[in-house]
Order: C-alpha cells, then sequence, then structure tokens
C-alpha cells in the first residue's frame, strides 16, 4: 500500500504546538482525502490492528490508560458516556422526622444526595414515578443523631487532636457512618392509622419490601453503606437532633450529578517531545532549566553531555522550551491526534475499570440501535 509524504503524514497525525499557537488540529476523516495519492484513509483493517488500550496505573478509586488507534470524537463520547449515562444509585427522597440543627432541610437533603453509595447499580431497577419502591429499586438509609444537653457548640474552641476525637465520637459532628442501612425497607409510617384500627396489623410504610435485601447474597457479605464513612453532614450543638429517613434510587448523570459515578474523566493526546538538533553541553544545561515539567535529560556521549527527551509523557505543553527565539529550532513539541491518554477517577460506585466497561457497553447498544432505526 503506498504511503504519504513525511509532510502530509505529519500533518494528518499530529498537532503540531508552535510558540503562537497550535496548527493541524482538524481530524482528517474523508476517506478519500488521499485517494491521488493512492492511499486509503479509512481502512477498517488498519483500526482493527492499530486500535489497543494499554492501562498504566490501577488503583481502588481510578485508571489511566493509553487509547491509541481512535478518534477524538470517539475518545470524547467514552467521557460523556463516563460523567452522564453510567447509573449509579444515590438518594432521591428524605423524609425528615426532626430537625433541629442549623441547617434547612432542603439543604440537607442535597448534601445527603451527594453522598457516594457503596453498592453496585446493575443489581438494581429503575425506578419511574408509577413504580411503587421496592426492595429491587429502592435503597433505605436511616439516621438519627442527637447532641446531648448541656454540650457547648464546637464552633469557636480551640481544641487538641485527642480533644476533637473525643468531641466527635459524642456527635457533635455527624459524619455519613451515621447513614445506616435498612435492609427491611422504610419504618416511618405512611400514615396515622385510625382510632379503633386493628392495634397488630403492621402500619404501612413508605416502601412495600417483599423480602430483605440482606437476604440476597450480593448483599449478605457486602452490606450497603456509603463508600467513604467520614463525610461531615451536619454539625450539632446542645440539644439539637436529626432523625430522618433517605430513600436511593438508580439514576444517571445527565439527569442529576449526584448520579455520575466519576469525581472526572479526562483525556489528553499524547505529547510527543522531538529534538530536530542534537543539544550538547551548556545549550543542552539551558533546555533542562527551561522545561518546568522536567521532560528533558542529560546523557553522556563520546561527542559530549547531550540532551535528550526522556520523559516526554510529563510534557504540559507550555511552550517554555521554545518560547525564546531560535530555540523552535532544536525542539519540536507534538501531539499524537490518534493516542490519548484516558484518566477515570470514580466516586466509589464502581471500580474504576468497570466503569470502563460500562461505558463500552452503553456505546454498543447505542450504535446497535441507530443500525437497528436505520434497517
Amino acid at each position: 500500500m503506498p504511503e504519504l509524504p513525511e509532510h502530509l503524514e505529519l500533518k494528518r497525525t499530529r498537532v503540531t504546538c508552535n510558540t503562537d499557537a497550535p496548527i493541524d488540529t482538524e481530524s482528517i476523516l474523508y476517506s478519500g482525502a488521499y485517494a491521488s495519492l493512492g492511499v486509503d484513509n479509512s481502512s477498517l483493517d488498519s483500526f482493527f490492528k492499530d486500535f489497543k488500550v494499554v492501562v498504566n496505573r490501577l488503583t481502588d478509586d481510578d485508571i489511566e490508560f493509553d487509547m491509541i488507534g481512535i478518534d477524538a470524537a470517539l475518545a470524547n463520547a467514552f467521557r460523556r458516556i463516563l460523567i452522564a449515562e453510567v447509573p449509579t444509585m444515590a438518594i432521591e427522597k428524605v423524609l425528615i422526622a426532626n430537625n433541629t440543627s442549623v441547617i434547612q432541610d432542603e439543604v440537607l437533603a442535597h448534601r445527603l444526595g451527594l453522598i457516594p453509595l457503596k453498592v453496585d447499580p446493575r443489581l438494581f431497577s429503575y425506578k419511574s414515578e408509577k413504580d411503587e419502591p421496592n426492595e429491587k429499586n429502592t435503597i433505605v438509609f436511616g439516621l438519627h443523631a442527637r447532641c446531648k444537653r448541656g454540650a457547648q457548640r464546637l464552633t469557636g474552641i480551640t481544641l487538641l487532636p485527642f480533644e476533637v476525637s473525643v468531641i466527635e465520637r459524642k456527635g457533635f459532628f455527624v459524619k455519613s457512618e451515621e447513614l445506616k442501612w435498612q435492609p427491611n425497607g422504610s419504618m416511618f409510617p405512611l400514615e396515622i392509622e385510625k382510632k379503633g384500627s386493628d392495634s397488630t396489623s403492621k402500619p404501612k410504610t413508605y416502601t412495600n419490601f417483599k423480602s430483605s435485601q440482606d437476604s440476597q447474597p450480593e448483599f449478605s457479605s457486602d452490606p450497603i453503606c456509603p463508600k467513604y464513612p467520614d463525610i461531615t453532614i451536619a454539625r450539632l450543638s446542645s440539644r439539637q437532633e436529626i432523625e430522618l429517613e433517605a430513600h436511593a434510587v438508580k439514576g444517571v448523570g445527565k439527569e442529576h450529578a449526584k448520579w455520575s459515578p466519576v469525581a472526572t474523566a479526562w483525556y489528553k493526546m499524547l505529547p510527543e517531545v522531538v529534538l530536530l538538533q542534537d543539544v550538547y553541553d551548556d545549550k543542552a544545561e539551558t533546555l533542562i532549566k527551561k522545561c518546568p515539567a522536567n521532560v528533558f535529560d542529560i546523557e553522556d556521549t563520546p561527542a559530549g553531555r547531550k540532551a535528550t527527551a526522556a520523559r516526554p509523557r510529563a510534557c504540559t505543553l507550555c511552550r517554555e522550551c521554545i518560547q525564546e527565539e531560535g530555540w523552535a529550532e532544536y525542539v519540536a513539541l507534538r501531539r499524537k491526534k490518534d493516542h490519548f491518554i484516558f484518566t477515570i477517577e470514580s466516586t466509589g460506585a464502581l471500580p474504576p475499570e468497570v466503569l470502563f466497561t460500562e461505558a463500552v457497553k452503553i456505546l454498543e447498544e447505542k450504535c446497535v440501535r441507530i443500525i437497528s432505526e436505520l434497517s
């Protein structure tokens, strides 16, 4: 298969960063763009051959991987799906029985909704407005915190570190660990029973659980709880109290940010730092001092101490190395258009590697739906 001339190949595959602005930023997607040169610009075989995902870092909360051989549109599609379309469980309804704290009810409910929950949303179904809350679409948490009578408010008091821990245990701080999972559903009665009614009958509550959620094998060994137990919900002063019930349902981030499974999902094109000429000795030392990202290094050669681009991935394209006149003849800064460094930071509902596979499934479902509608 014929190959493109070097200058056209560079224009097609690289973004060049000059001192004033980047150039060649557009993607050339038209399959016949280089037909006159005998080059097919959209070979499916080359996609299957070149595309790959390389994981560079994986922890409980984040993952960094390289996506090689795709266009920016696909990378951005994954980013948008991760933020807005991968479902999670979040607190949607808050039933407040008593709140004598300084936090208004609606503010308290909003804070509770943003607490990440450690539960797999794939085990639950979506709840519509017509559906009754049950064990398959709703998770119920209870919270009851009270500050002891005669205790002083924390604000304005200077405490030693060991004194702070003692105060917290007495209940000045209401933490997310106070949210207790109720596997049998709501405990709040839906309505006051009429006088003379059968007192032995079970009062109707805000949920209709047919069975206990902790009887399911997925939850018996791994009970549902907030992902982080030390999130401060409120501060209570003397004789203040909060008693409430929180109902979590399944949703997606495009409806409200509390359902977004990622703290952030972002990508950047792979930086490429090319030394157009050899840089030796004092000039090499000057080049190293110019770079705030510590991209360059020096190695000893028979011709002298030579500068090398040892860590090109660390380049932020600040262009400090080429700002001074004449340095653009030695250093070229580029980005690869089909190579993306992708980072996903999970809020904790699902592991970051699972979030990406779920995003792939959602994109696949979209493609299948479009194909079926077109056919």
